[in-house]
């Protein structure tokens, strides 16, 4: 039916071009910003979803750039860690030195007074933005590096940390570091018995006097005393005349059969022999037999200090006192200062060293935690980043072939409404 009131076609020409019109402006938008839920009435839900998760993933950028201050705080303290563990070998090796005979002390220790100085600076430069673990007395020893942020089920968010306990890192605190604390060294000693040499001479002449030392419980190592070992001492003839004598035979002995680390002393007032030693240490029953025939000599051993291993069995040394200072405190330049006190320095040097490399272990595994960590924010930010973008992001071609459908169709609705709109010209004729 033909009706002046109503044109239909046109009416639905008009319809089918705004919902072109109103669809080629939201593939439009679309192109225009990339997003396929701009807003949230393109789609509530996603909308809602997209936004959470950006909101975390700034702030993952947050921690991510907290793991960069952890990182560069952690390296500080490692770099200087390493560098003290270096200057520790240092002070070791002239330690080492000064127990050689005819060292002047006093210039070994002008060298060990610059490596101390040198690790206080390392303990006071090794900082980051004003955190310096190395150096400081702080009461709270724990630090925290934020290291993620996650959301449960309900939506509550939970922010995690590396934790860092300082206190076994410190190199100076206080006279609780490493370096300024006191290291308490066990001094070990066996009574062997009193010598007789002042009172009488011993003649070793075709004798051989033999005892043994077990060291830390490991195998024990014969100990001779020969003619030879008199001529290697610096005694002429093969007679002991003194406990001076006595003593240099000792530890020459002790050198040729390689036992370091075990000294002798003996009393000039009452001649008695004692070894000594840092480490636990037996003294095994001394022998005195012929070189020629191997027949029991008829050297006395006790003569020598020997009465007490003269027996059948071992003596054990036991603890008789401790050796105590720091490795800020090692000062050898003391015209007293004997061979064995320089071995217990290089004993609490070493214990340093191990406490040091102790705890360049630990920061090295906070180092490869904090890499693992900051690799994997930064994957997780990745994968946000990817799971935003499949809600709401655009697909760029299927908007593109849209939009040309889009404008084909406008352009056909255009030319229908047109169509339809001149049919009203038509009737018109119909009364001419």
């Amino acid at each position: 039916m033909t009706s002046i009131n109503t044109n239909t076609s046109a009416m639905t020409a008009l319809q089918s071009l705004q919902s072109i019109n109103s669809s080629l402006d939201q593939t439009q938008a679309r192109i225009s910003t990339g997003y396929r839920v701009g807003d949230a009435k393109d789609n509530a839900a996603y909308w809602s979803i997209a936004t959470t998760m950006r909101s975390d993933n700034n702030a993952l950028s947050a921690v991510s750039d907290s793991l960069g201050i952890g990182a560069a705080t952690v390296d500080a303290a490692y770099n200087g860690i390493n560098s003290a563990k270096d200057v520790l070998d240092e002070i070791k090796a002239k330690l080492t030195t000064a127990t050689g005979e005819g060292v002047d002390k006093t210039k070994v220790q002008s060298e060990i007074t610059a490596l101390q100085d040198q690790l206080k600076t390392i303990a006071a430069s090794s900082s980051f933005s004003g955190q310096n673990w190395l150096s400081n007395t702080e009461a709270t020893t724990e630090k925290s590096i934020v290291s993620s942020l996650s959301r449960d089920a309900n939506g509550k968010i939970g922010i995690d940390s590396i934790k860092v306990d300082i206190d076994s890192l410190r190199l100076i605190s206080g006279g609780a570091g490493m370096l300024d604390k006191s290291i308490d060294i066990v001094q070990f000693e066996a009574a062997s018995g009193t010598s007789t040499v002042e009172g009488g001479l011993v003649d070793i002449a075709g004798e051989t006097i033999s005892f043994s030392i077990s060291q830390n419980g490991a195998a024990a190592r014969t100990v001779e005393i020969n003619e030879q070992t008199l001529l290697d001492a610096g005694l002429t003839g093969t007679e002991i005349k003194s406990d001076a004598d006595l003593k240099a035979v000792y530890r020459q002995a002790l050198s040729d059969a390689g036992i370091k680390g075990v000294d002798v002393e003996i009393d000039t007032t009452t001649g008695d022999v004692k070894f000594t030693s840092l480490e636990t240490f037996t003294v095994g029953p001394a022998r005195s037999t012929d070189d020629t025939t191997g027949a029991d000599g008829a050297i006395d051993v006790s003569a020598l200090g020997l009465g007490v291993s003269g027996t059948d069995t071992p003596v054990a040394a036991g603890a008789t006192g401790v050796f105590s200072t720091s490795v800020l405190d090692i000062d050898i330049s003391g015209g007293g200062v004997s061979s064995e006190q320089v071995q217990a320095y290089m004993k609490v040097v070493d214990e340093a060293l191990s406490q040091v490399t102790t705890a360049g272990s630990s920061l090295g595994a906070v180092q490869n935690r904090i890499e693992m960590q900051t690799t994997f924010v930064s994957k997780l930010m990745d994968t946000l980043d990817k799971g935003v973008g499949t809600l709401v992001d655009a697909d760029m071609t299927e908007e593109s072939t849209r939009l040309k459908a889009l404008q084909t169709q406008q352009q056909l609705g255009v030319q229908a409404l047109s169509i339809a709109n001149s049919s009203s010209q038509s009737l018109l004729s119909l009364f001419r």
